[in-house]
């Protein structure tokens, strides 16, 4: 085995690695604290499109976890950047909510529903049939079909939540086409967060809770990965999947004092 570079930047993942439910997960503050003071680059992702950087930031702020705006990349923002790359001030017809809607302003892109070139499928907690019928019609008549994530679920305080995943199946088995998911567990949102902080996969950690997104994403961007506990998989649940994180801990408490050492 190939020896392991230190770590000198970090990924994590936010729903279930540094908060649950809207309140932070213990050790998450250290652990912020921690790698601000380290002065290495960092990243919180998440899959959920629905809030925009800044709102992300208050959210967390407003928690006890001092995350700056810049050190927060979304898959509506990597969703952005895919599409920018694509085809620069394209047009697109969008379901989902301000976090996906902002990022495609903030790229030049027009939001419309006549002839798009893009339909963006993102999170939203009012899917309508309406906005689905017209996002089939757009994608039959010859618009590229893209999704900010393939999370099926998502959770809530009632339990799961149909997430963006699963909307996407729907519109799918409608038109046949499948969409390209920007988001993780895709390696190009882990490529172009690592671009946007000035970081290289093979010295850099991704953490998160889920097996099939975070840990996938980091694996196959080549960086380090670490699984915690603390949200929705468990240590059984890691011999369903043919690949193993590089290491598993209980949360992000066990992760704080590897900063230091890298």
């Amino acid at each position: 085995m190939a020896e392991r570079k230190p770590i000198s930047s970090w990924l994590t993942d936010m729903d279930g690695v540094l908060i649950h439910e809207g309140t932070p997960i213990p050790g998450a503050d250290a652990f912020i604290k921690r790698l601000r003071d380290s002065g290495l680059p960092f990243l919180v992702l998440t899959n959920n499109s629905i809030y925009t950087a800044r709102d992300l930031h208050a959210r967390l702020n407003r928690m006890g976890l001092d995350v700056p705006v810049e050190n927060i990349w979304t898959s509506a923002l990597a969703t952005a950047q895919f599409l920018d790359d694509q085809r620069p001030g394209g047009t697109a017809y969008v379901i989902g909510e301000a976090g996906l809607t902002t990022a495609l302003h903030d790229i030049g892109y027009v939001l419309t529903d006549h002839e798009p070139d893009y339909v963006v499928l993102g999170e939203t907690r009012t899917y309508s049939f309406e906005a689905l019928t017209k996002a089939i019609r757009l994608i039959n008549g010859g618009a590229r079909f893209i999704c900010t994530n393939p999370d099926e679920t998502g959770p809530s305080a009632e339990g799961p939540l149909p997430a963006t995943g699963s909307v996407a199946a729907l519109i799918t088995k409608a038109t046949g086409k499948a969409p390209y998911f920007a988001g993780k567990p895709n390696p190009l949102m882990m490529r172009t967060g690592l671009n946007a902080i000035g970081a290289h996969s093979e010295s850099s950690a991704m953490i998160g809770d889920r097996m099939d997104t975070d840990v996938l994403a980091g694996l196959e961007a080549g960086m380090q990965t670490f699984l915690v506990l603390t949200g929705l998989t468990t240590v059984a649940d890691i011999d369903k999947y043919p690949f193993r994180p590089s290491t598993v801990v209980d949360s992000i408490a066990d992760l704080v004092d590897l900063i230091d050492a890298g």
